[in-house]
């Protein structure tokens, strides 16, 4: 897979094992700001604690008043984290950069690992060991599109498709996901798995009226 999947071929070879339910004991935080919900995480072994508040606007002055509130309630401080997970998109451009700033700075400053898990991957983790695509608006009559056969087991690459090509891609009795909305929790456990130096906190943007990404951060866009 691309760097943005960042998932190796021969994952698509692996049993339905969702890695995250292997997940590392370790105090991580995971945040999510792609769509118009702030959402945070707080991992520590198999507890996760969370917090998930709907908000259009505003993430960037709520942001650090609520990972303060969520490691008070986790027992746990900033020196304690061992590493941080971000979303990387696609997803609001403003949000994406208010949580990958966040992150990143976070990781500089406690000098630990930053994961950055691609949201397309992620909002995978809620399917079972079946078939499943993810189908997400991306306006314009474009979708934000990647076929998984499990949780975290990408079957092909994310791409930016006309909305009615995307739909026609999608297996037939497959679970389709179209929510924008992650399961923080479960992207945590996730995130405590992964390899950091196979997921840097580098944002997908898609289009170029949106932001200018480095090429190997983008998702394949595909013409009717």
């Amino acid at each position: 897979m691309g760097a943005f999947g960042r998932t190796e071929h021969n994952a698509l070879a692996r049993p339905c094992r969702p890695a995250y339910l292997f997940g590392m004991s370790l105090p991580l935080l995971a945040i999510d700001t792609a769509a118009p919900r702030l959402q945070l995480a707080l991992l520590v072994g198999e507890r996760a604690e969370t917090i998930v508040e709907d908000m259009p606007q505003g993430q960037a002055e709520r942001i650090f008043p609520a990972i303060d509130e969520l490691l008070q309630r986790g027992g746990v401080g900033y020196e304690d984290l061992k590493r941080i997970a971000v979303t990387t998109g696609p997803g609001s451009f403003t949000g994406l950069r208010i949580g990958l700033s966040a992150a990143r700075g976070l990781g500089l400053a406690l000098k630990v690992p930053v994961i950055g898990v691609p949201s397309l991957l992620a909002l995978s983790l809620p399917v079972t060991c079946t078939e499943a695509a993810v189908l997400l608006d991306a306006r314009r009559d474009e979708a934000y599109f990647q076929a998984f056969s499990g949780p975290a087991i990408p079957v092909t690459e994310p791409l930016l498709l006309p909305m009615a090509e995307a739909r026609a891609r999608i297996p037939a009795g497959a679970q389709v996901l179209t929510t924008p909305f992650v399961d923080i929790a479960a992207m945590a456990r996730l995130a405590a798995t992964l390899d950091p130096a196979a997921y840097p906190p580098e944002a997908s943007y898609i289009r170029d009226a949106d932001a200018k990404p480095q090429e190997k951060f983008r998702v394949a866009r595909v013409s009717a």
